[in-house]
């Protein structure tokens, strides 16, 4: 079989410029806006906008909350007078319900938010995973699963990040700045206000600094983890090759190169996240510091209260709580644009396959296909077919037969559109398979591959699959025409039974007939059959083959087959070579003829007598 991978080209630096613009972070937070803020459903933005209000009013009471204490500790020491009249001790409990009420508001608006916050992560994975299928062939053979699921995984994970503490923890932050340095401002001095901003402002350069340092780091650690992954996935996939060859320990010293890669870099992203949050207690530490002795200089001159020296605390510690814990979101936050710029880029991947605008379904009257001088090849430099012409009538069956790399398997890629051909074009009943819709080519081709992989679900579930909503009846009858019924009664749980991870609880020949069940309750019009018995002993092939016969009737089959012994009974073969149509006719003939066909004939006979 012709591998269609291609060598994975290097970015020019037009892709990489591309690729970088598509990550930045504010081009990442231009994609949220739209799932944060859509038309429908109309009760989305209502939401928003009420925790929006609950928000501010939650900050507004935690930056009221000193004046309280405040008003108690100088009613205390009688400094001043009591403030609105209260005594300290009804002060003292007006400080606690204002931190009540701050926290009370502060969880009703996460409340009010959470649906908003679901609805998009479930919006965004779902047109990922849309996307993901629209994807070629070609991106997911050169891509690895494990590799995906990670960048999905992380980048849903990030936005949820980012639609939370975006809005709830860096924009009240800065609300509440703004407030606290107006309050101190007109209740003290500009120079207490000046520190709080030199504070913030040295503080914030640091933590930039640093963060941006550290997101290298934490590039080169998902990286390692995302290679680690993909290394897993694919022995775990690989299960019985890796036992066949009495490979674990190799395995498992591939799997540990890669998680010695990731310890080297998560023990620098850990020894720089000390060093960040060691530097960030100086600039605080030294804030505090000098606001205090400001402030407690001002006790000692008589200008300030005992009130006033625990509010100044008060804030300044009010503050600092939140900022430190910005050094934290901040870096959090840039690591979810990473992991959202992944994902992002992932969604900006085009589909090679698309469909034209307005295109209609194909419509089938009986399932002609022709394939008009079609010309294709994986990679440019090599062209694998070279100018089929072939007609296929309605309701016959015609066999492709040929040598390994021929060009066999790629006609039936290219039928059912993983592919679009390079030159000529493939027609059904005189459509040009280009110019209708995927889904209804799809709806009318039935595949039953060399390898059929099933889910890791139960028997009804994989033969239901052919057809949404099936009956257990549909199921039933389709199975025994496949031959397996009595097969599945047989087995402990019947139509319940776990067929394990691609169906390997079941045998190979076990395994085909419920994928021909499978198609056969998808009922197509067109059938390919692609080496569907290739793998088989003799005994299975024979009656798998009398399953695919029954199959067939009715419907405009092309089978692709290696063994000819199975395509005997085709209306007409058809020999590739190197990608040619080369000889064509009835098995007699062919082997009358005494041409290719006839060569590959007597090779095979030889071979099963021997």
């Amino acid at each position: 079989m012709t591998n269609p991978a291609s060598p994975a080209a290097q970015p020019v630096p037009s892709e990489l410029s591309a690729r970088a613009e598509r990550r930045s972070g504010w081009n990442v937070l231009r994609r949220v806006v739209p799932y944060l803020w859509p038309d429908e459903p109309a009760w989305v933005k209502p939401r928003v906008v009420i925790a929006m209000i609950l928000l501010v009013v939650a900050k507004g009471i935690t930056v009221a909350t000193p004046f309280f204490y405040k008003g108690a500790v100088d009613g205390l020491a009688r400094d001043a007078v009591p403030l609105l009249g209260l005594s300290a001790v009804a002060l003292t409990v007006a400080y606690g319900m204002a931190r009540l009420m701050s926290v009370g508001f502060n969880q009703l608006r996460d409340a009010v938010f959470a649906p908003v916050t679901q609805r998009a992560l479930r919006a965004l994975a779902h047109e990922t995973f849309n996307h993901i299928h629209r994807l070629s062939m070609r991106y997911h053979i050169t891509r690895r699963t494990g590799g995906l699921s990670r960048i999905i995984e992380r980048g849903v994970k990030g936005v949820e990040f980012l639609l939370r503490f975006v809005l709830f923890s860096v924009g009240p932050l800065i609300l509440e700045l703004v407030l606290v340095g107006i309050i101190l401002t007109m209740m003290f001095d500009v120079w207490y206000l000046v520190i709080v901003a030199v504070t913030i402002a040295f503080y914030v350069a640091f933590t930039f600094i640093v963060t941006e340092w550290r997101v290298k780091l934490r590039r080169q650690m998902n990286d390692s983890d995302t290679e680690a992954n993909q290394k897993a996935i694919d022995s775990l996939l690989n299960f019985e090759t890796v036992k066949y060859f009495n490979a674990e320990q190799r395995e498992a010293a591939r799997y540990d190169v890669s998680m010695a890669r990731y310890e080297q870099a998560a023990l620098k992203t850990s020894y720089s996240l000390s060093f960040l949050n060691f530097g960030q207690t100086v600039f605080i530490s030294a804030g505090l510091i000098a606001m205090m002795v400001l402030a407690a200089i001002g006790v000692q001159n008589g200008t300030l209260t005992v009130g006033d020296f625990v509010m100044v605390n008060s804030y300044m510690i009010q503050i600092t709580v939140p900022l430190g814990f910005l050094g934290t979101v901040y870096r959090e936050i840039r690591q979810a644009l990473v992991d959202m710029g992944e994902m992002f880029d992932l969604l900006e991947q085009p589909a090679e396959i698309v469909d034209p605008e307005d295109a209609p379904d194909l419509k089938v009257a009986g399932g002609q296909i022709r394939f008009r001088d079609v010309r294709f090849g994986y990679d440019r430099e090599r062209e694998i077919l070279k100018g089929i012409d072939l007609t296929v009538p309605a309701g016959q069956t015609v066999a492709i037969v040929g040598a390994t790399g021929s060009g066999k398997s790629t006609i039936g890629r290219l039928l059912f559109r993983f592919y679009d051909v390079t030159g000529g074009a493939i027609e059904i009943d005189g459509q040009d398979i280009r110019s209708v819709r995927q889904d209804s080519l799809h709806r009318a081709i039935g595949v039953v591959p060399q390898d059929t992989v099933l889910f890791n679900d139960t028997v009804r579930y994989n033969i239901a699959y052919g057809r949404d909503a099936a009956t257990q009846e549909d199921v039933e009858r389709v199975a025994r025409d496949a031959r397996i019924h009595d097969f599945i009664l047989s087995l402990p749980e019947g139509y319940d039974t776990q067929v394990g991870e691609r169906g390997l609880k079941l045998s190979g020949g076990e395994k085909q007939r419920v994928g021909i069940a499978r198609t056969l309750l998808k009922d197509p019009p067109v059938l390919i059959l692609d080496e569907a018995t290739s793998a088989l002993d003799t005994a299975t092939e024979r009656q798998i083959q009398e399953a695919l016969d029954r199959a067939g009737q009715g419907r405009t089959v092309i089978v692709i087959a290696h063994r000819l012994s199975t395509v005997a009974g085709a209306d007409r073969i058809v020999v590739l070579h190197q990608g040619e149509i080369v000889e064509q006719g009835t098995h007699e003939a062919l082997l009358a003829r005494e041409g290719r066909y006839a060569m590959l004939w007597q090779r095979q006979q030889a071979d099963e007598a021997a």
